[in-house]
């Protein structure tokens, strides 16, 4: 098959292009960074990901047979809103009809609710009603907090217990989240791609921590256990505020902090994905959290 992949030059988007290279698919990216290095070579063709040119999306959608959306905003900067981000999806959607594809894979996010106060939650599910309403076979993939190589989350919360000498936690940790490995993840979209039945999948590993208890495994992997202090929440939020002075990034939003203290990123379904975080940190103790990984490096410059 040939397969297109929003971002593959990106971070799951990657994971996702090289699982389906190595079963034999051909595979090209949509990509609003074409600067970037290819990780892949001349392995994978990049076409602009350009949402205000409809006939500029569909000839680098044709020819394909399916489409893996990875695409979303993490938090609203300039342009690039969330709202932005659903009627980018919107077109995307569209531009895979006009093109013939005849799967779309899409990545979403556990407990999605068009009634949800937060705007990423709730532009997570209008996203899924695109998909759903678009009249091509889909599979939606829900994952929670990705961990890997690249990954922002797990990285940074090693590289705070690196460099100081506690962590301040929002309210008293003991919210829960189910991380989820990043190549797990790629597998199982690699799977839905060969699905024939349209389907809704948690994206979920098999551990399930409070937050409290997801630090301190991060802290005793990397060798660095620091005192964990409970802090109301908006003080917590304005103490990454001032640490995103210095590294010059967004680490941390008000609306994160809600939707882990809703519970929003644990899942009530059997996990599909099976890579533990410890047994992840302890292979790649001597690595995680030495650079601090910037969001708005990322995706901003």
């Amino acid at each position: 098959m040939r397969i297109a992949v929003t971002g593959a030059f990106s971070y799951s988007g990657k994971y996702i292009a090289g699982r389906l290279l190595a079963r034999g698919d051909e595979v090209i990216t949509l990509t609003g960074h074409s600067q970037r290095p290819n990780p892949f070579g001349g392995h994978v063709r990049a076409f602009p990901l350009n949402f205000a040119d409809s006939t500029e999306l569909v000839a680098g959608l044709r020819g394909s047979d399916a489409l893996i959306n990875t695409y979303w905003v993490r938090f609203d900067k300039g342009e690039n809103t969330q709202p932005a981000a659903v009627t980018n999806t919107s077109r995307l959607v569209a531009a895979a009809v006009e093109a013939g594809i005849r799967r779309i894979v899409h990545i979403s996010i556990t407990n999605p609710s068009a009634e949800s106060k937060l705007p990423y939650f709730q532009g997570k599910a209008a996203n899924e009603e695109i998909v759903e309403g678009s009249g091509i076979s889909y599979a939606i993939l829900r994952p929670t907090v990705l961990f890997g190589t690249e990954d922002i989350l797990i990285n940074n919360v090693a590289w705070l217990l690196r460099r100081f000498p506690f962590f301040t936690l929002p309210g008293d940790g003991s919210y829960r989240l189910q991380p989820v490995y990043v190549d797990d993840l790629a597998v199982l979209a690699a799977d839905a791609v060969y699905a024939s039945e349209n389907c809704v999948w948690d994206a979920v590993g098999p551990d399930i921590f409070t937050f409290r208890e997801m630090v301190e495994l991060i802290g005793a992997k990397i060798g660095a256990r620091r005192p964990l202090i409970s802090t109301p929440p908006r003080l917590a939020l304005a103490a990454a505020k001032l640490l995103s002075l210095f590294v010059r990034d967004e680490i941390l939003t008000s609306e994160e902090i809600d939707g882990l203290m809703a519970g929003l990123l644990v899942s009530k379904k059997p996990p599909r994905c099976k890579t533990h975080l410890g047994d992840w940190l302890e292979e790649n103790k001597s690595s995680v959290g030495m650079k601090y990984a910037s969001e708005l490096q990322r995706h901003f410059t």
